[in-house]
């Protein structure tokens, strides 16, 4: 056995630490998070607690609550109603604690959404994703998976936790796509994963294409919904939901945490493929299931996103209220036909400085965007304006950038 060298120096490990985040001020992307608590009811209003005496009033910008979900008063009452009948927490992980009803009946219910035989619940959409795509790869021997590159740092993991082997196909670039799986035997499992909505640049996958090419090379698809569940569709089951395509996808994985407005992750798919996941994901066996209070709140919105779209068409109509006031200020929005309204920086410290303004001095929250959730170059700050954000508040925040891109010498369309 190697024994500690007595003379050896001492490792500073508080050194390695502090070396590890000055890199990260140093690079202009040290994350800061803001102290806040939003007001029930009167969303995007909400109270900041940082750098000043007492809780300022701040108005949210940048809330992947996109339909302000979170606050309503069928989400909170359902929530309420849980937490009198069964108490706060699920008792361990299905396996110990068993089915919460509540479990089985929003199971159900997303399977509906999505026009599957069943779904699985996670604790969060990172987590549906990491379990499912590492199990699914390791339960077929030889299964590569091809990835588009923009996919979100979850769908990377799992793929990366699997082992199998991976191509990575240039962004929404179909052509690409076909190349690789054409350069591959034919005879190995194929894995397509990809987003529906990508939430940085705000552009949507040509799923119809992506699936005529699983179709011609014998692959499965695996569809990630995060952005775009509860926001697209007649009831709300995503992009692949308007387009009349769920029925060709294998899995569909979406959130309870962005537009229904809660917390959670989950699965739809065949049964067979549900019950695989079930069975094997340790990412779904030893973890301790969502609290039945939160799958209460998820389950009353999933049903009434289903059966309303007022929410759904607010929230159009704001982004694209916002997205042309910025056109007409010269300021630089990265175009897109979805809710996310990217407006590009390009710098890291001048996206937090952008940031910092807006919050101290106008009362506005929007957290700035940097590597490594985008390529470094392309910082930006991400409004996702909601049907709460009124036109009067959209014209503040104009004038608010126009300011300050004045004043940071930054450069406004022509």
């Amino acid at each position: 056995m190697q024994r500690q060298d007595a003379h050896a120096p001492a490792i500073d490990y508080t050194r390695v630490f502090t070396q590890a985040i000055d890199r990260l001020h140093a690079e202009g992307r040290y994350r800061v998070f803001i102290d806040i608590l939003r007001n029930k009811g009167m969303f995007p209003n909400a109270r900041c607690f940082a750098g000043h005496n007492g809780p300022k009033p701040i108005t949210v910008w940048c809330s992947n609550d996109y339909l302000a979900m979170g606050q309503h008063p069928k989400v909170i009452a359902a929530m309420e109603e849980a937490l009198h009948d069964v108490g706060a927490g699920s008792g361990g992980t299905r396996n110990i604690g068993g089915n919460t009803h509540y479990h089985i009946d929003l199971e159900r219910e997303l399977a509906d959404l999505h026009g599957k035989e069943n779904a699985l619940l996670f604790t969060s959409g990172y987590v549906s994703n990491e379990a499912t795509l590492s199990t699914l790869a390791k339960v077929m021997p030889g299964c590569i998976i091809y990835s588009d590159e923009l996919n979100h740092a979850s769908m990377i993991a799992g793929i990366r936790n699997s082992g199998c082997e991976k191509r990575v196909w240039r962004h929404n670039d179909l052509a690409h796509l076909e190349e690789l799986l054409a350069a591959d035997d034919p005879s190995v499992p194929k894995l397509i994963a990809f987003e529906s909505v990508y939430s940085m640049d705000a552009d949507i996958a040509p799923i119809a294409e992506i699936c005529d090419l699983a179709d011609k090379y014998n692959a499965l698809t695996y569809l990630d919904e995060v952005h775009a569940v509860g926001m697209y569709g007649p009831r709300g089951g995503g992009i692949s939901d308007r387009e009349g395509l769920a029925h060709r996808l294998t899995i569909i994985e979406g959130t309870l945490g962005k537009a229904f407005g809660v917390m959670g992750g989950y699965i739809a798919a065949d049964q067979v493929i549900i019950d695989v996941i079930r069975s094997y994901a340790p990412g779904f066996i030893f973890t301790t299931s969502l609290s039945p209070v939160l799958v209460a709140g998820a389950l009353a919105s999933v049903r009434h996103l289903k059966g309303s779209s007022v929410e759904r068409e607010g929230q159009q109509a704001a982004a694209a209220t916002l997205k042309q006031l910025m056109n007409d200020a010269g300021l630089p929005v990265l175009p897109s036909t979805t809710h996310i309204v990217p407006l590009m920086v390009g710098d890291p410290v001048k996206a937090k400085k952008i940031s910092d303004v807006l919050l101290a001095e106008y009362g506005v929250y929007v957290q700035p965007i940097n590597y490594p959730t985008v390529p470094r170059g392309t910082e930006r700050l991400r409004f996702t304006p909601g049907p709460a954000h009124d036109e009067a508040m959209m014209r503040e925040l104009v004038d608010a950038l126009v300011e300050i891109w004045g004043r940071l010498e930054l450069r406004l369309a022509a």
